[in-house]
């Protein structure tokens, strides 16, 4: 065989092996993420578990690999309508955060998140319906840190939402209950329970109308109270006003009569001293005064013609 040809043979097949040599390498090499968790699979039987972050390798023939989230995940209760202690029906919203602690038993036993959360719905459902039905309403509603001094104006509540009522618990205590009580279950699924919150409270539909038919006669009620007050307030303004304006008319007229009686007083002493001074020119002064007053259009009088009324229009027809 040519020596060149030889050669070219023996590079090519140095070249097919090392490329095969690469190709099972990179199969067999896999990297784990700091976010992740690896199962190492060998004919469908854990292997091993990877949990450090890096480079590793595999039998890339026979090991499939199972890669699950470290990190913390969500999860989203569909609205239950759950009556609570004192039979009020409500819709009660819940949602939660977990975690992945044992992938192998995670694998096992739920096989994937899928499964980890319809196994989270039969627990938390079971634990939030039991919790909810052993507790008041308002235990639920409100937290035990809540101070209702606090409210502006306790007379725009209500007297039957217990705003004086004392809390053993509250919402706080409640939440914490259900959680410590849930994650009793998760061990055995390689699952830890981080956290968990009751996101939205409501009462049912067919119990609405009637919450809103009772606030809003309170809200009437209320607005009743509010114009009676103001209707006393403002007979109680009225009457001050009246009196007052009694007082002060009474105060201006008792001023004006004596300002009236010094003025007449004032008046008579200058006539008198008038009167003093020249009687005669008095007389004829009143007397004209009186004709003025007495004597106009239409006046019928029937006296005497030599009556002292007419003294001073007969001296001057004399004249």
């Amino acid at each position: 065989m040519n020596p060149q040809i030889r050669k070219l043979l023996i590079a090519i097949a140095t070249g097919v092996v090392l490329l095969i040599g690469l190709i099972v390498v990179a199969s067999a090499a896999f990297t784990v993420d700091e976010s992740e968790q690896v199962v190492v699979l060998q004919f469908g039987k854990v292997k091993r578990v990877v949990s450090e972050p890096g480079l590793h390798f595999r039998n890339p023939i026979f090991d499939d690999l199972a890669r699950f989230d470290r990190r913390s995940l969500e999860w989203d209760g569909e609205p239950n309508q759950i009556p609570t202690k004192g039979r009020e029906f409500i819709k009660v919203d819940t949602t939660a955060r977990w975690r992945i602690t044992d992938p192998l038993k995670f694998l096992t036993s739920v096989r994937d998140e899928v499964g980890a959360r319809a196994r989270l719905d039969d627990i938390l459902d079971s634990v939030v319906r039991d919790r909810v039905s052993a507790t008041d309403l308002v235990e639920i509603v409100r937290s035990a840190s809540w101070d209702p001094s606090k409210v502006a104006s306790n007379r725009l509540v209500s007297d039957d939402t217990q705003l004086d009522k004392t809390i053993d618990s509250g919402r706080e205590q409640l939440q914490a209950d259900i959680l410590a009580e849930a994650r009793k279950s998760m061990p055995q699924y390689g699952i830890e329970l981080v956290d968990f919150r009751v996101k939205r409270l409501n009462y049912i539909p067919s119990v609405q109308q009637q919450v809103f038919d009772r606030m809003i006669s309170e809200r009437q009620r209320v607005a009743e109270q509010f114009r009676a007050e103001g209707e006393g307030e403002a007979s109680r303004i009225r009457g001050d006003t009246s009196r007052e304006l009694a007082e002060i008319t009474s105060v201006a007229q008792r001023e004006a009569e004596e300002i009236r009686g010094r003025a007449d007083a004032e008046a008579a002493r200058i006539y008198n001293e008038a009167y003093g001074a020249d009687p005669e020119f008095y007389a004829f002064v009143r007397t004209l005064q009186s004709y003025r007053d007495s004597i106009g259009e239409g006046t019928v009088m029937l006296l005497g013609a030599d009556s002292a009324y007419f003294k001073y229009l007969n001296s001057g027809a004399k004249r």
